[in-house]
This record gives C-alpha cells, sequence and structure tokens, in this order.
C-alpha cells in the first residue's frame, strides 16, 4: 500500500497501452484547473443517473470553481459541525493553554497533487468563527511547498478546527489527485469515456469524497441508492434470474431511473440488455475477454452502455479502454488514495509566515 502519492506515482505512473505503447504521466504537468472536457465517447454520452447527457457531463465540463455551487452551505455546515463533535464532544482542554487572543495561520502544500475540498474547510472554520482567505482556486495543481490559504481567528478556536479541516482537505485533495491521474491516462490511450468511482467510499464521508471525484475530473457514478438501479449479482440470486430481476428493476424505475445489472457473461449481458438494461456492468472481466463480449453486446444492443470494473488499477487502466466501453469504474479512486500532505502553522503578526515550525 502506498503511504504517499510521490511513492504512488513512482510506482504505478508507468502502464502499457494495448501491446506496444507506454504511457507515463508526471502528475506534476498535469494542467491546473483540471476542467477540459474530453470528447463524447465512441457510443455517445452516458448518462449513469438518469435525465439528459449534458447533465452526465457535468463532472467534466464545470469549472472546478463552479462545482462548489453543488454543496448546499445547510449541509456543508451540519456536516463540519458533526466532524468537529466528533473530534471535541465534550471539554477542551488545550484551549486553555492557548487562550481566546486572536491568531493566524498560514495553511501549506507539502506533497505534489491537486487541491481539493475547499468548501469543507471553509465550513469547518466557519463554524468556529474564524475566516480563511485562500491563494490557489479549487483544482490548482500543487507544487510543494507552497503557501495555500491563510486562517485568522481566536487563537483556541483555530486550534480546535486544524486536524478535522487538515483531514477533510487531505483526503478530498488526495482522491481528486488520483481522479486526475486516472483520467489522464485514460486520456492517453485515446479513449474517451467515462472514468468513474464507485459506492465503495467511506460512511459518513461519501459527500466529501464524491466531490473530489469531480473535482479531478472523473465522474461519480451513482451518488445513493436512489440514483440508479443497480442489479448486483445478489439480486438476480433473490429475484430467480437476471429477467425477472431486470423486469422488477424496470417497473420500480418507471422514466426516472436508469436500470444497470452486473453480468458475468455475454449470456448475461444479452438476457439484461433484451430484458430492458439501460447499462450493463461487465464485472471482473479480464481485458481480452472484456472486449470480445463488449463487442458482441454492442452489435446486438448498440443503445446499451457498457461499463467494465473490478480489478482496474492504475497500472492495468489502458488495457480495460475500448471502442465497445463506455464507462470504466474504479473502487480504488476513493479506497486506495493517499492522502495530501498539508500543515497549518501559526504565525506571528506582521511575519513571514514559514512551512515548517522553528524550534528555538
Amino acid at each position: 500500500m502506498w503511504t504517499t502519492f510521490n511513492e504512488m506515482a513512482e510506482t504505478s505512473c508507468k502502464w502499457p497501452v494495448r501491446d506496444t505503447a507506454a504511457v507515463a504521466v508526471d502528475f506534476a504537468k498535469l494542467s491546473a484547473p483540471i476542467s477540459a472536457p474530453p470528447p463524447a465517447s465512441a457510443s455517445g454520452n452516458i448518462d449513469l443517473n438518469g435525465g439528459g447527457h449534458t447533465d452526465r457531463l457535468l463532472q467534466v465540463t464545470m469549472d472546478p470553481e463552479g462545482l462548489q455551487l453543488l454543496l448546499p452551505s445547510t449541509t456543508l455546515a451540519a456536516l463540519a459541525n458533526s466532524w468537529l463533535q466528533e473530534d471535541c464532544p465534550s471539554l477542551n482542554f488545550a484551549a486553555l493553554v492557548t487562550g481566546s487572543g486572536p491568531a493566524q495561520a498560514a495553511l501549506w502544500a507539502k506533497s505534489p497533487g491537486v487541491l481539493a475540498g475547499r468548501p469543507f474547510f471553509d465550513a469547518i472554520f466557519t463554524q468556529l468563527n474564524c475566516q480563511v482567505s485562500w491563494f490557489l482556486p479549487e483544482g490548482s495543481k500543487l507544487v510543494p511547498v507552497v503557501k495555500v490559504a491563510e486562517v485568522r481567528g481566536p487563537a483556541h478556536h483555530l486550534l480546535l478546527g486544524e486536524r478535522v479541516a487538515l483531514n477533510t482537505l487531505a483526503r478530498c485533495s488526495g482522491i481528486a489527485s488520483v481522479a486526475a491521474t486516472a483520467v489522464e491516462v485514460a486520456r492517453g490511450t485515446g479513449w474517451n469515456g467515462h472514468v468513474a468511482g464507485t459506492r465503495k467510499t467511506t460512511p459518513g464521508f461519501r459527500l466529501v469524497e464524491k466531490y473530489a471525484l469531480l473535482i479531478g475530473g472523473a465522474a461519480s457514478h451513482r451518488y445513493d441508492l436512489g440514483g440508479l438501479i443497480m442489479v448486483k449479482d445478489n439480486h438476480v440470486m433473490a429475484a430467480g434470474g437476471v429477467e425477472k430481476a431486470v423486469q422488477r428493476a424496470r417497473q420500480a424505475a418507471d422514466f426516472a431511473l436508469k436500470v444497470e445489472v452486473e453480468c458475468s457473461s455475454l449470456k448475461e449481458a444479452l438476457q439484461a440488455a433484451q430484458a430492458g438494461a439501460d447499462l450493463v456492468l461487465l464485472d471482473n472481466f479480464k481485458p481480452e475477454e472484456l472486449h470480445p463480449t463488449a463487442a458482441a453486446l454492442k452489435a446486438k444492443f448498440p443503445s446499451v452502455a457498457v461499463e467494465a470494473s473490478g480489478g482496474v488499477t492504475l497500472g492495468n487502466l489502458p488495457l480495460f479502454c475500448g471502442t465497445h466501453i463506455d464507462v470504466i469504474s474504479l473502487g480504488m479512486l476513493t479506497q486506495a488514495a493517499p492522502a495530501l500532505d498539508f500543515s497549518l502553522k501559526l504565525f506571528a503578526e506582521g511575519a513571514t509566515p514559514v512551512p515548517h515550525a522553528r524550534r528555538t
């Protein structure tokens, strides 16, 4: 398991593309902010959550600063309050050490990546009557060591929010960074489909992690169970077969939701498409099996979207990119992304902030 993004980059940033070519991604050279839309996929723009294709492209066409509008202020406040209560549910003895006098601190980025999570950072310090001044926009490329922001407020409040805010920013930026790398790798093969996350997120932290995917240029996939009806292998087993499962899903979906069906063979994929599935998930297929299966399915049902998932990593992602694949989802985007390294250092009024605390 990687411990830093640099370590991940050193071990995983060269991938075989098909059989002969190779693509190398230098994360420090990724464009900033990450907002350029990819071309449409070979089989069209796919909406995973219902609605038109323009909605589906929200995460790749909107500027990262604009994506902050997706986060309601009331939701941000509630999340920030819950995180602060988790860290300090009763007495804050350290407040007696610092007092309540005015203080200021500089936020430093000490590892490369994509800056993501400003709205959450702001919400945490807003709850504590502190003010944040940013020097870099959301989605910026981080080239360490760089001062990202300054925070001002009562000393005991500033330090009360320090660790919670850093944890959130580091986690969000780490996911955005890996997502950006995955998108860059996929685009390097000439494939124009959607790189997507999954529902494999940290309980209570899904909004942060899904938002991070968008900032990194990836698709968030369904946010929750209500965004898309996904019929998995266990649903098929419980329903008594693919056809029955899809029929029940279609009845529940009506016109408002799309239905995706997990399939383990071409036979199941054809059954799902025939029964009315909008998307077929080819799960845990080896690349040499995936592409012929997707091609055969598209030959009979060209309007059905195909998602590839299971066992996809940054190292083998190019092998899953192909003409008949619309979506490639990677659980590792949220499950294995290393946190970026940030620090928040107090400095005296009128002094020049430095990234490392000086010992005297």
